[in-house]
């Protein structure tokens, strides 16, 4: 190893972080409280280690250079270990402590601050930092080693993972109840063709696992309208705008007081498993590592626990 390396501050590697993330020397002076002449020093003292750039500027806009990635990939390595030797030192104090850092696609987010609770139970110095995006900004924060663990449905191809499927996510059609379709008490998916269905954006897992299934069932819906957002896509619907596909776990509190109404279609629910997973040969932080076996071996509570978000199945219209 060259030496100059080894001179290197864990101050300098933070400053360093922090102009990554946010492209920017004046935003990271502001979020390091330091001046900007002071994060200019320390990137130019890191260069000289380096003894090559780390930034360069396009235009206007800062881009990290081939030296900055590794750099960057080394130092996430870095600050990964060293929060896990403060987890396994308060660990051997007989309490676990530290913060897991888990991204959730969106509509798992109503079901996992539950799941965590019941954890921080068993665990009460754990803290969390919870992240909510859709699919691909998923697969996209695995790639980039952003997480601990994430939860997601439909495992990505592209990425090496261990993955544990732990409960069963049901995608159920919703429509507000005086709709036409609540009338009927048995419905096909080409029944719903006849009215707009809502969908959500590019990268959203729900869409992915609904637009594979209409292929695998050769339904054909002409209108579409597309809404970014999950709880803007459920008030859409309530709304009447539409009907839509949704995890019932999103819609719980909307079936049980009769906003919503699940339709009674024969080839719902589509059945997707959410998992809990992380790039494969990563090291979990003891932290992680509890929560992965906590929902390994905590079957029976995740399942009871989940049976509170599974709304129930679509009741007969009277005759």
């Amino acid at each position: 190893m060259r030496k100059s390396l080894m001179r290197m501050t864990l101050r300098q590697l933070q400053v360093f972080g922090a102009v990554c993330e946010s492209r920017s020397y004046s935003r990271a002076a502001e979020e390091m409280a330091l001046t900007q002449p002071a994060v200019s020093l320390q990137i130019r003292q890191l260069e000289e280690l380096v003894g090559q750039p780390l930034f360069e500027y396009v235009g206007k806009k800062l881009y990290l250079t081939e030296a900055a990635e590794a750099l960057k990939r080394a130092s996430s390595d870095i600050f990964a270990r060293l929060d896990s030797l403060d987890m396994q030192l308060t660990d051997l104090q007989g309490s676990l402590q530290g913060q897991l850092n888990l991204a959730v696609e969106s509509s798992a987010k109503y079901f996992v601050p539950h799941l965590f609770a019941a954890f921080r139970r068993q665990h009460p110095d754990v803290s969390l930092q919870l992240s909510v995006v859709n699919r691909a900004q998923v697969i996209k924060r695995l790639s980039d080693n952003r997480d601990d663990l994430v939860i997601m449905s439909l495992m990505p191809s592209e990425v090496a993972l261990e993955f544990l499927p732990f409960l069963n996510n049901p995608i159920v059609a919703v429509a507000p109840p005086e709709h036409p379709l609540c009338q009927a008490s048995r419905l096909s998916l080409q029944d719903l063709a006849a009215y707009p269905l809502l969908v959500r954006e590019p990268g959203s897992g729900t869409r992915k696992a609904c637009e594979e299934y209409f292929q695998q069932k050769r339904a054909h819906f002409a209108q579409t309208v597309q809404i970014a957002s999950l709880d803007a896509l459920r008030e859409a619907v309530i709304a009447g705008l539409g009907v839509a596909l949704l995890p019932r776990h999103a819609v719980t509190l909307e079936l049980a007081h009769g906003l919503l109404r699940e339709l009674p279609v024969d080839e719902l629910p589509l059945y997707r498993s959410w998992c809990v997973a992380h790039a494969r040969g990563k090291r979990l932080s003891p932290v992680a590592q509890a929560f992965f076996a906590f929902i390994r071996d905590q079957r029976a509570q995740v399942s009871a626990l989940a049976a509170r978000f599974g709304g129930s199945p679509p009741k007969p219209a009277a005759q």
